[in-house]
Parts: C-alpha cells; sequence; structure tokens
C-alpha cells in the first residue's frame, strides 16, 4: 500500500477507504483545491510497473470523454446537438419513424429510446459474460442494428442508458467532422487537455491493468470495444484522470473552457421521484454546499469512478482491476466524495 501526495490526513484517509475496496489492484486519488493525493494497493501483489503508472479501462467513463468532443465540435459549428442522427448518416436506411426523429442530443442523454445493448448480444453475455460480444460489432453492423431497431418510446420523453446510442455518436461526429471517431478524440480532447496517458485500445505491453472475474483471481483478457469505442474503449491513466477533473472543476482556466462548461449544464431530471438531474453526459446529485457531479464505468474486468464537487472543488479518482459489486469501489469512492464535499477547507 502506498500514498502519494502532500495531504497526510487525507492520505490516511483514503487508505481506510481503499482497505474497503477487494480488487487485486486498486488506486484511490483526490485533487483539492489544486492539490493531489494518491494511493494504492490489493489484494495482489503489485505488478511489476506501479500502479498508479498503469493505463485502465474506463468502460462507460469513456462516454464522458465522447460528449466533450461532442460539445467541442457544437461549439466549433461543425454540427448542432439537435441535429437529427440522421442527418449524418444519410446513406442510412431507417424504416421506423421514431428513428428519424433521434437527435444527436438525445443520444448523448439516454433519452433516444434505444436499448441499453442490441438484442443479439443478450444471449452471448450471459452465456460468456467475461468475453466482449462487442469485439465482433464493427461500425457496419452497428448501424445495421440501429437501423432495425424500433426506439422503445418517442424519443426525448423517458431516459434509459444506452450504450447502443452513445456508440452511435462516433459515426456521426466522424461523418460530420470528416475524421475518425480516435483521430477527433486525440486532437480535438486528449492533447488540447494534455492528456498524454489516456488513449483507445490498448497500449504497449506492460502499460494496462489487468483485470480480473468477480473471485479476484482470474484475469481477463483486455476489453475490445469493436465499434462500440465511442460508449466504452477510452483508457487512462490516474494522473490523467486527475488533470481531466482538475479542467472540469477549473474550465475557464482549461483549454475546451467553453465545452467543458457546456458538458456540466443540467438538462433533464430523472431517478426516484425525479429528484437527480443530469447533463448532456454526467450524473449531477444535490451535495453540501453544491452538487456533485459523477459517472462510473465498468468493463469485463475493470470498474472505474470519477466525480467531482466545484463548489469545494475536490475530485474523486477510483480504479479497480476486478469486475463485479462485491469490489465495492463505486459506493466508496461516492461516499468519499459526498464528505469531502461537505468539509471545510482544510
Amino acid at each position: 500500500m502506498s500514498p502519494h501526495g502532500p495531504g497526510t490526513r487525507l492520505a490516511d484517509r483514503l487508505t481506510r477507504a481503499l482497505a474497503a475496496v477487494d480488487a487485486p489492484d486498486t488506486v484511490l486519488a483526490v485533487t483539492r483545491r489544486g492539490e493531489r493525493t494518491l494511493v494504492t494497493g490489493g489484494t495482489a501483489c503489485a505488478p511489476p510497473r506501479p500502479r498508479e503508472a498503469l493505463r485502465y479501462e474506463l468502460g462507460s467513463l469513456s462516454k464522458t470523454f465522447t460528449v466533450l468532443l461532442l460539445a467541442d465540435l457544437a461549439r466549433a459549428g461543425v454540427l448542432r446537438l439537435d441535429d437529427p442522427l440522421a442527418a449524418h448518416l444519410p446513406d442510412l436506411r431507417l424504416p421506423h419513424p421514431a428513428s428519424r426523429r433521434i437527435t444527436l442530443c438525445h443520444l448523448a442523454t439516454h433519452t433516444a429510446g434505444l436499448p441499453r445493448v442490441p438484442r443479439d448480444l443478450v444471449a452471448g453475455a450471459l452465456l460468456r459474460p467475461y468475453r466482449s460480444g462487442y469485439a465482433g460489432y464493427d461500425t457496419e453492423r452497428l448501424l445495421r442494428t440501429f437501423a432495425r431497431t424500433r426506439p422503445r418510446h418517442p424519443p426525448g420523453t423517458r431516459w434509459h442508458y444506452s450504450n447502443l446510442g452513445l456508440a452511435l455518436l462516433g459515426p456521426a461526429m466522424a461523418r460530420a467532422a470528416g475524421a475518425d471517431y480516435r483521430t477527433l478524440l486525440t486532437d480535438r480532447v486528449l492533447r488540447p487537455l494534455a492528456l498524454t496517458g489516456t488513449a483507445l485500445g490498448p497500449g504497449p505491453t506492460g502499460t494496462d491493468a489487468v483485470g480480473h472475474r468477480t473471485d479476484g483471481r482470474t484475469p481477463v483478457p483486455g476489453s475490445d470495444m469493436g465499434g462500440f469505442a465511442a460508449a466504452g474503449a477510452v483508457r487512462a491513466t490516474p494522473g490523467d484522470l486527475l488533470t481531466y477533473l482538475e479542467a472540469l472543476l477549473s474550465p475557464d482556466s482549461a483549454a475546451l473552457s467553453g465545452p467543458l462548461r457546456d458538458v456540466q449544464v443540467p438538462l433533464l431530471r430523472r431517478g426516484l421521484r425525479h429528484r437527480h438531474t443530469h447533463t448532456l453526459t454526467w450524473y449531477h446529485h444535490p451535495a453540501p454546499g453544491g452538487p456533485l457531479f459523477f459517472h462510473a464505468g465498468a468493463t469485463f474486468g475493470q470498474q472505474a469512478f470519477l466525480g467531482y464537487h466545484p463548489v469545494s472543488r475536490t475530485g474523486v479518482v477510483a480504479l479497480a482491476t476486478r469486475r463485479g459489486r462485491g469490489c465495492r469501489l463505486t459506493g466508496t469512492a461516492y461516499e468519499l466524495l459526498y464528505a469531502l464535499g461537505g468539509e471545510p477547507a482544510p
């Protein structure tokens, strides 16, 4: 177990929180008013490369990067958030009228009426829960699936989380901007924010964290997201994720200041009795002094959490190389962020 950073009391607190997470490798990191504190540990022996230097699979946290790219393209006039998706996929025949009414904003906010995943992925996921069915889904298959999928409800009327919907932003943005999703994300988001340890897909041997099954012992191959890259293919180091949170906490002094502000604007209400709001990409919950923003993600062997509380200028990164609720990563990180956000500055 190794602490890094100037705040000894905070490091001790993170170390106690680390003990609540059950995973082979765990990283907990906090940025608070510009000061960083990071602890690492886990149930497995430390890997050859320090845990804080590895790149971790972000799963659905990738969506926050994708939608930040969308906001940047909208600011640049390349597209508009209320553009129909069909306008950027002109060669795709859409037999269902509701599909033609889906906008890019509907996709970003999970209000397009699309299912969480394509129907033909469900059976494979049940039979082989640790094998990525997304790997066999290239962009052409993704678009064919969308074309034959009837929205469950009229676009814009209900919130329903959808990997399928977010994945469609990839080819739509590529068509609008004239470059593939990977190039757009790198050139317009990662490079301007100086996220040099963040990329799509695996890196050189030894640079990526190795995920594990629920048992915490059996390794899981890295996740290949195929045509669903925009929904879950980003990998990043803990340091880069702290840099990302610091940009969100202080957007006026960061590159992409406009898009960073745009993705934090509340747009809709959801959850039990509609107590919680949702921005273009972040979950938005009430907290002491002001709202907190967060998003979680999971792949077939890893979990990740990012959250930030603008009023207290606090951000939390949590990463683990184990899949399953028993890992307790998300709950631990959320509680830590909520508690830190309600405390006065040291």
